[in-house]
């Protein structure tokens, strides 16, 4: 009974366009999930993605979930879950993603995420990208590595910035903390939105170091 009262003057909206949701939708109305632009990289060896880590660093697979389009229904949702406080949004996200990578024969045995540097996580309160990190491995049954690496010093925002530039500006700012449970292991890396991959190609690098199976992954991919 409160519930309803409660919905009633402040109903759960879709994140994608705003318009009431049904009981049964959670984040998403179904006409927006219907209509995700999703770029299925995962099934397609050789994508537009991989091809951007070509001759910079030797990945297993690249793919990310969805297109990024601005002021699209990605944009909506990546804005709500970085700037809305909705960590649960993130895992929402992953879970989707992990079980369409599941249901493809698609495993890792381990799943981490781009840290943030300690103050931006003290203002933020959560990292988006651990979130949707979790989701995926609750759909996947892989193992969440929540602070095997961790990011050094803070960097100025990436937005802005030229392919060099960004790769200046991530450059040496990831460390592995725990070698162990990345060694010899399949890992996927994953970032809420990859642009020119310079910071994932960063952190990467760093993993690197202890394994040779390692994949990468975002929420979205942003075509230049």
């Amino acid at each position: 009974m409160f519930t309803s009262l409660l919905n009633l003057f402040y109903p759960h909206v879709c994140v994608g366009c705003n318009n009431t949701l049904l009981k049964a939708e959670k984040f998403l109305c179904s006409t927006c999930i219907m209509n995700l632009p999703e770029t299925n990289f995962h099934l397609n060896s050789d994508n537009a993605l991989e091809k951007i880590f070509w001759g910079r660093i030797p990945l297993v697979q690249a793919f990310s979930f969805l297109f990024f389009k601005k002021k699209g229904t990605v944009q909506h949702i990546l804005h709500e879950l970085k700037y809305k406080n909705n960590p649960d949004l993130g895992v929402f996200i992953g879970n989707m993603f992990g079980s369409k990578l599941k249901d493809s024969g698609i495993y890792f045995d381990a799943i981490a995420a781009v840290p943030l540097h300690p103050d931006k996580l003290k203002l933020r309160g959560y990292n988006q990208s651990l979130c949707f990190a979790k989701g995926l491995c609750e759909s996947m049954g892989s193992k969440l590595l929540e602070d095997t690496i961790i990011r050094t010093k803070a960097t100025e925002t990436q937005t802005r910035k030229g392919r060099y530039e960004r790769w200046e500006n991530v450059d040496e700012v990831f460390r592995v903390m725990k070698p162990n449970e990345v060694e010899n292991k399949s890992v996927l890396l994953v970032d809420d939105v990859i642009t020119t991959g310079a910071t994932i190609e960063a952190c990467a690098s760093t993993i690197l170091d202890y394994t040779n199976k390692l994949s990468v992954a975002s929420i979205a991919y942003a075509v230049n």
